[in-house]
């Protein structure tokens, strides 16, 4: 990988305020670049809104609408790479939560949340690809929130080659100080076992449908030792030094690097 300057957003973003929420992104990309970020990553769903209602399925967006031209125009107009999240109404007609990859040279990917959480099941559809990105000099997967609970998953996105899982949140509930703490139960095991960068940041404040979210966001070294936080519990634009340097101490060292003295053939079932 190559060194790389990443900016999280810990941003409010309404449900159903989609027009709000693009306003909103636009600037925060506008302050990234101006910040000498090469990526600019937003919480989950960011452009509609997240909740665990009915409801959200009218905010769905597609894919081919206005509003992912918008924020890919960003990402031209910028010369940055944008990580951002919907509500995704499908043309089989299933709803998935999506984070899609926008590109300066126009590209679009998505990646769809194919772990959905017990009080996300009458909304969304589990997505069935795991796939990764390489933009900007990295190779990189994406989780959205309850993903990361599964260690397999962030397993086969470094097996297919990422350096960096990014991990947007809209997890409610507790202040900045309770959630950081509840994930570190996790992520630097995520970052550790696997010998990547995690980077997870959450979406802040009322969303109109009853929940409120804390705001916080952590960036952890392959090493597993955390490398930049916040927890103030304050809207922002957090910047991250990504350095290739720590990558390599680990991957590079037999003793610290185990994921390719795994035996994946041996924990089947």
């Amino acid at each position: 990988m190559k060194d790389i300057r990443i900016a999280a957003v810990v941003a409010n973003c309404p449900v159903g305020e989609i027009e709000a929420n693009l306003s909103a992104m636009e600037t925060a990309c506008g302050r990234a670049a101006a910040g000498g970020a090469q990526l600019v990553c937003f919480p989950e769903l960011n452009i509609t809104g997240y909740c665990n209602r009915p409801e959200l399925a009218d905010a769905a967006l597609s894919m081919a609408g206005p509003e992912v031209r918008a924020a890919s125009r960003m990402a031209r107009t910028r010369g940055i790479v944008i990580l951002a999240g919907m509500a995704e109404k499908h043309a089989s007609g299933a709803v998935y939560a999506s984070h899609l990859v926008l590109t300066p040279d126009g590209g679009i990917g998505v990646y769809r949340k194919v772990h959905i959480a017990p009080p996300e099941r009458g909304i969304f559809t589990a997505g069935d690809e795991v796939p990764v990105f390489r933009a900007a000099g990295i190779c990189f997967g994406i989780q959205l929130c309850y993903d990361a609970h599964f260690p397999g998953l962030s397993s086969a996105m470094t097996a297919r080659g990422a350096e960096v899982i990014f991990i947007p949140h809209a997890s409610p509930r507790g202040n900045a100080e309770q959630k950081h703490d509840s994930w570190l139960r996790h992520l630097p095991a995520r970052a550790f076992d696997n010998s990547v960068f995690i980077v997870a940041w959450n979406q802040i404040g009322e969303n109109c449908k009853g929940l409120a979210f804390p705001g916080n966001m952590v960036v952890i070294a392959p090493s597993g030792e955390i490398i930049a936080k916040d927890v103030s519990g304050v809207e922002g634009i957090f910047f991250a030094d990504l350095k290739a340097d720590l990558l390599d101490q680990v991957r590079g060292h037999e003793m610290r690097h185990f994921f390719p003295h795994r035996r994946p053939e041996l924990y089947k079932g």
